[in-house]
């Protein structure tokens, strides 16, 4: 596979130095060409920099507790909201949050394109958000991400740290390549 594509992971670490903003901007690009049911494009991101204090210590306080405590030296954060509805009918749109799911992968590899990193978290407050960015109720917010260029795992703490430095694992494609029945490894993996 590309090894942009393996070299990618959710570091801890980030140094504090500013992202450019063309290279923001690039990340954005690189999710608005996602593919998506109808062509819908249903994502939506909040952005906070460090270079907007107040806006970034909004977004850094809808993270919880545990995940700010890194996350603050990321110069950027992000939170991916996903519209659970289409505008052209206003249905359920029931392939929204896969369509997220590729526009923040797009983004992710765009970032490791330009050497940068990101972190995304579930662990973040939903409601906090929501009522901190008025976001409407037919959207859900669904992950915060930190973006920013690799720092050292010596600015972490000890607990952090190891997670940091500990070896990366992924489980083996038998485990989730069928074929058949459920639970049936597919020839292609074994």
């Amino acid at each position: 596979i590309d090894e942009l594509l393996k070299q990618r992971w959710s570091p801890l670490a980030f140094d504090e130095r500013m992202v450019e903003r063309e290279k923001l901007q690039s990340l954005l690009e690189a999710a608005r060409w996602a593919p998506s049911c109808f062509n819908e494009q249903p994502w939506h991101f909040i952005v906070a920099t460090k270079e907007n204090p107040a806006e970034y210590d909004r977004l850094l306080g809808c993270l919880v507790e545990a995940n700010q405590t890194w996350a603050k030296h990321a110069p950027v954060l992000m939170l991916s909201v996903v519209k659970l509805t289409f505008t052209r009918n206003h249905k359920a749109n029931a392939q929204a949050q896969h369509d997220l799911g590729l526009a923040a992968m797009s983004l992710v590899i765009q970032a490791q394109s330009l050497g940068l990193i990101t972190h995304q978290m579930g662990g973040f407050l939903a409601d906090k958000a929501r009522a901190a960015y008025a976001i409407p109720q037919d959207c859900e917010p669904i992950a915060a991400i930190a973006v920013g260029y690799p720092g050292e795992s010596d600015s972490l703490p000890p607990n952090l740290k190891e997670r940091e430095l500990s070896t990366r694992t992924r489980k083996p494609l038998k485990d989730f390549v069928f074929t058949g029945t459920w639970g049936h490894s597919s020839p292609l993996v074994l």
